[in-house]
């Protein structure tokens, strides 16, 4: 049912995606709905479709961020009844919008660092986001952050620009096709932890690409499995 779940309002969009099981819980639903994707996208915001956000970049299609939400499951839910909160690696943050929701699903404590090599964009995100009150309010309490950086390398390891994350993640998404699996982002990830992926298909020599998830388990143990084929722009240098 992908590229079907258009809707003339948010409300019509975010019914049409859950009702074609992209959306799998009433708390995803609710987050999906409390973020206007109006604000990161400028134009047909509501239309399951990619859309240009200028640098030669897009928007990925809404179904593409609930399935990302949908396959991360449990690595992006915090405020449990410990009151744990997640905490979240954004890699290709773009306008921020993924950023946004993944900061409704981590929990009060949870924190979101969203990484993206364009700094004009990594500034229109932050715009973007300050565009509604909840948005202002995650990004005054540091609860989410935009870094500028290559994505392959992951989120600073030190420093005030390392965000609230310090080094490691529950979950990281990754929003372009890499060449071949980042050992830096599995690096990053906890354990337990799971990566969503997009990358090049091996030997392929036409452009095919396939999103896997990667599980780190409790031991450490990485296992990868193939999700679905895809078409996403290239983790790639900024551009010059």
């Amino acid at each position: 049912m992908a590229w079907r779940s258009s809707g003339a309002t948010l409300a019509e969009l975010v019914d049409n995606l859950a009702g074609h099981g992209m959306i799998p819980n009433e708390r995803v639903k609710q987050a999906f709905l409390r973020v206007d994707r109006a604000h990161y996208s400028p134009r047909k915001p509501y239309q399951d479709a990619p859309q240009s956000i200028g640098h030669g970049v897009t928007i990925s299609a809404p179904h593409m961020h609930a399935m990302a939400v949908k396959y991360l499951g449990e690595y992006v839910l915090g405020g449990d009844a410990k009151g744990q909160g997640k905490r979240i690696l954004d890699i290709g943050s773009g306008s921020g919008y993924l950023t946004h929701i993944l900061a409704e699903l981590a929990g009060e404590d949870g924190a979101v660092v969203g990484v993206e090599h364009i700094p004009a964009l990594c500034e229109q995100a932050r715009q973007n986001m300050g565009k509604s009150e909840e948005g202002r309010r995650l990004l005054e309490t540091g609860r989410v952050k935009f870094i500028v950086g290559d994505g392959r390398l992951g989120a600073p390891s030190s420093g005030e620009s390392a965000g609230p994350a310090g080094g490691t993640f529950d979950a990281i998404h990754v929003g372009a096709s890499a060449a071949t699996l980042p050992q830096a982002l599995v690096d990053q990830l906890r354990s337990p932890g799971r990566m969503f992926i997009p990358v090049n298909d091996e030997g392929d020599t036409e452009g095919n690409q396939s999103v896997w998830t990667i599980d780190k388990a409790d031991d450490g143990t990485v296992t990868k499995t193939r999700l679905f084929g895809v078409r996403y722009v290239p983790l790639t240098d900024a551009p010059r």
